[in-house]
């Protein structure tokens, strides 16, 4: 049954109660008799049909309306109806947490896993240590091999871009590394727009979240051999800044000293005492105390100094 007091003001447009009001509507319509008998013999005019000319989106909390007019045969419908309220605006992200970091084998991909609880971006990352360097040089007379070359440095994190994607997608990350710095791309969800009005529409988009604008590397740490790597970080309201520890390889594969170099020909203690030794085979050649009665110096003189060089030459000889 008809009931003109449907819907009242600021009621939710629901589909059974509507569904009921326009049967109504076609029962009046339908019990309209038929006009007198015209003149000349004709009929007189009846209803032959109802058209609906048009629906108009309203203001949210406005009254729903309806018109009804007649063009002599068919009962024209107007209705308006109001839009649902404005959607609230979508959750902002708040932080970004580092759940875990793994210690990946050199050369490896760097990898990193992410997901979103409704209010965080959760980051997993696995990073490789650097490659093993060069094998010491064994050491001589007993000393050990000098240290190894150093390998390349990580220098940085890059993002390369931040994809919208559509509300209830999963968030991802794609990463690459360079040789210097870990390179990624995100894939964010937007948040949801305003609750949907019916057929009055959709309600306008939230307000934006706060961009997220790059990620910084304030610091990297040299770690012990073994000790895991870490990752430390925060959000200053543009970027991400990280704060890294990465473990140095092994000593002797990874550019540490070399091993322990083979013995030499001799110990360093006959070395010593051979060198404690050396002057006393020159303690025989007699000293040239008396001076050349000659100015400048004869033949006979230079023979002289000869001889004695020659005699202290074959007192140092061993």
């Amino acid at each position: 049954m008809f009931d003109p007091t449907y819907p009242p003001t600021n009621a939710e447009i629901e589909s059974a109660p509507l569904r009921s009001q326009f049967n109504g509507l076609k029962d009046l319509i339908d019990a309209v008799p038929a006009g007198p008998p015209g003149q000349n013999g004709n009929d007189g005019t009846s209803v032959t049909g109802a058209v609906m000319d048009g629906v108009n989106t309203l203001n949210p909390g406005d009254a729903a309306q309806a018109s009804v007019s007649w063009d002599g045969a068919n009962v024209r419908f107007t209705f308006g109806i109001p839009r649902g309220q404005d959607g609230a605006s979508a959750t902002p992200i708040t932080s970004f947490i580092v759940d875990g970091v793994s210690t990946l084998n050199p050369g490896d991909p760097a990898a990193v896993q992410t997901s979103f609880d409704g209010a965080s971006v959760r980051f997993t990352f696995g990073i490789p240590r650097g490659n093993d360097g060069s094998q010491g040089q064994p050491g001589s007379n007993g000393n050990d091999g000098g240290q190894g070359p150093q390998g390349p440095p990580f220098t940085n994190f890059v993002v390369d871009g931040v994809n919208m994607l559509n509300p209830n997608d999963p968030a991802s990350a794609q990463t690459i590394f360079d040789g210097n710095a870990v390179r990624m791309i995100f894939n964010l969800p937007r948040g949801f727009t305003g609750n949907d009005g019916g057929t009055g529409g959709q309600g306008p988009q939230g307000a934006q979240g706060p961009p997220f604008a790059n990620a910084v590397v304030d610091s990297v740490s040299t770690l012990n051999p073994g000790d895991n790597a870490t990752v430390q970080t925060s959000f200053d309201g543009n970027n991400v800044r990280f704060q890294f520890g990465i473990p140095r390889g092994f000593p002797g594969n990874d550019g540490g000293s070399g091993p322990q170099g083979a013995p030499g020909e001799v110990s360093l203690m006959q070395l010593n005492s051979a060198i404690n030794g050396t002057s006393n085979n020159s303690n025989a050649v007699s000293m040239l105390d008396t001076p050349f009665a000659n100015d400048p110096p004869t033949l006979a003189d230079l023979e002289l100094m000869r001889a004695k060089l020659n005699e202290l030459i074959n007192a140092l000889r061993r």
